[in-house]
């Protein structure tokens, strides 16, 4: 691996441990709350403690520019509610020379599995880590197993979890992104299943967040390498105590109940 590379996997999950924040889901759907005040946001998540912020290319640019906070992770796929039956299609809206030129030090992509576009979202994953590859940016890759074509195997107790962080490896991802797959041991089967850090994102925004820090514990208990979560962190009332108690189990050590105590 070269230097430059290895430098920015170390700077974005420093000690192999992350606690990245995507703010990306304004381009998906808007309004967005807890993104109205994209400075706010962004503000809050770096005085917090996040490891990464994940943003498309013109509002990284734009906080690059505002903050020179230096761990932005330019997202390249982009789909918008009003797709229709595509609406779950993400295409490649920035390339990875842009993604460096505009400030980030890594990029992201997306593939829904079981989608109807689901070889398209393949061969674009796979640009992507090609392009990155040849200046050196790490690749986070969302995969998520949530497509009206999915098959899974009874006996797969993550219900395609592990598929998914596999298929992202396979794609050379240096970082992958997948749901809770509701037990430490299933997570486990998942974190087993690849050499590369695997995140948890934070699911349901219905779910408390005492029950999201108990779901974070377990799973760095089964090996993860931390979350990549949104709106569990920038719509609540509080962003900065939110990550500092994610924080505090990703990179102290602390349980669930110890980092609640964080919360204002």
């Amino acid at each position: 691996m070269a230097d430059a590379l290895a430098n920015r996997l170390e700077t974005l999950l420093p000690g192999g441990r992350g606690v990245w924040v995507p703010m990306d889901h304004s381009a998906s759907a808007f309004p967005e709350p807890g993104l109205m005040d994209s400075d706010s946001a962004v503000d809050s998540a770096i005085e917090g403690g996040a490891d990464a912020i994940v943003l498309h290319k013109g509002p990284l640019s734009y906080h690059f520019a505002r903050t020179a906070w230096s761990r932005f992770v330019c997202h390249s796929s982009m789909s918008t509610i009003h797709g229709g039956s595509r609406s779950q299609e993400k295409i490649t809206v920035s390339t990875a020379r842009e993604s460096l030129s505009r400030g980030a030090i890594g990029m992201s992509g997306q593939v829904n599995l079981g989608d109807q576009a689901e070889p398209e979202m393949i061969l674009r994953m796979s640009n992507i880590t090609s392009e990155a590859l040849e200046v050196e940016l790490p690749v986070l890759g969302m995969f998520y197993p949530r497509g009206p074509n999915l098959r899974l195997d009874p006996s797969d107790p993550t219900m395609g979890v592990a598929h998914a962080a596999r298929l992202a490896w396979e794609l050379g991802c240096n970082v992958v992104k997948v749901p809770w797959t509701g037990s430490e041991e299933s997570f486990r089967t998942v974190t087993s299943s690849v050499p590369i850090p695997i995140l948890v994102s934070g699911g349901a925004r219905e779910v408390e967040f005492s029950q999201i820090l108990e779901m974070v514990e377990q799973s760095v208990n089964a090996g993860g390498s931390g979350v990549c979560m949104g709106r569990h962190v920038f719509a609540a009332e509080d962003p900065a105590s939110h990550i500092r108690s994610l924080r505090a189990i990703v990179h102290d050590g602390a349980s669930a109940e110890e980092a609640a105590r964080l919360l204002r």
